[in-house]
């Protein structure tokens, strides 16, 4: 089980988008993650006329350290660091840090 999963809200904590928030929305490797609208690059593509590619600059989101974000908590409004709790039925859940709330997963 990993910290952070597909589809988490997370905060960067470090670096040139700091304070931005976007969901997961891949995890690559166990090391990295890419988050929607964070850690844009811009990229430029040379056309494909078969494949019908205009070419020019595009805008490409790059995966960032999973080290570099923090799981968002909405009942703080805070990022917070992950940990896990055994329940008393046996299921290894995530939990929150500062408050010890279980992660539900939306």
């Amino acid at each position: 089980m990993n910290k952070i999963c597909k589809g988490d809200e997370v905060v960067v904590i470090t670096g040139k988008d700091k304070n931005k928030r976007g969901l997961v929305r891949a995890l690559i490797g166990s090391s990295k993650v890419l988050v929607e609208g964070v850690g844009l690059v811009k990229k430029h593509v040379k056309p494909n006329p078969m494949k019908g590619d205009m070419g020019g600059v595009i805008n490409k989101e790059m995966p960032l350290n999973i080290s570099n974000v923090l799981l968002f908590n909405p009942v703080t409004n805070k990022p917070d660091r992950v940990g896990f709790k055994v329940l008393e039925d046996g299921n290894k859940v995530r939990v929150y840090k500062s408050n010890g709330e279980v992660i539900v997963k939306a």
